[in-house]
This record gives structure tokens, sequence and C-alpha cells, in this order.
């Protein structure tokens, strides 16, 4: 998050432990930021992160035509994605 000429106008308000805060304090300092803007700074690029994962995926004009002609094309069969789906995971195993 960048520094903007907009003023803050929503509130937002929430706990943590003591210990939490501790560290969110400290770490502001290293960051040589308020907590408020560390704290705010923190939860945006982790909100952002989260939304751009599951919606945008940048590609090349030839990587997104490739992609649609692979998803045109009919169904094959794959004998090394059945054996990889016959078999047991791994963290199943016991």
């Amino acid at each position: 998050m960048t520094a903007t000429t907009t003023a803050r106008s929503a509130r937002l308000g929430l706990r943590a432990t003591p210990e939490q805060e501790t560290i969110l304090r400290r770490a502001a300092e290293v960051a040589h930021k308020s907590l408020t803007d560390f704290i705010l700074d923190a939860a945006y690029q982790a909100a952002e992160h989260t939304l751009l994962d599951q919606r945008l995926f940048m590609v090349s004009g030839n990587q997104y035509q490739a992609l649609l002609e692979m998803l045109d094309r009919p169904e094959s069969d794959s004998p090394g994605l059945a054996n990889l789906f016959s078999r047991r995971p791994v963290w199943a195993e016991k």
C-alpha cells in the first residue's frame, strides 16, 4: 500500500493478545512505521494477495490463446494421471 492523499475515514477495530501487540509494535518500530500504518500495510498486502491469487492470472496473448486451445480440445486418456489417481496419497498412508 502506498501513501495517498486520500484521508482515512473508515474505522477498523481489532483485539490482540499482549504477545501479538508486543510483536506488532516491535515490527512497526523496525519498519519505521506507526502501528496503524504497519498493520494496515500488512493486512492490505495480505488481502490483495489473497484476492489476486484467486482471480487474476497474468499471461501473454500467445499463452492465453494456447490455454483456450487446450480447453477446447476433447479429453483424452492419460495413463500417467490414471496411475497417479489410483495410488493412495502419501499423507493417508500409515
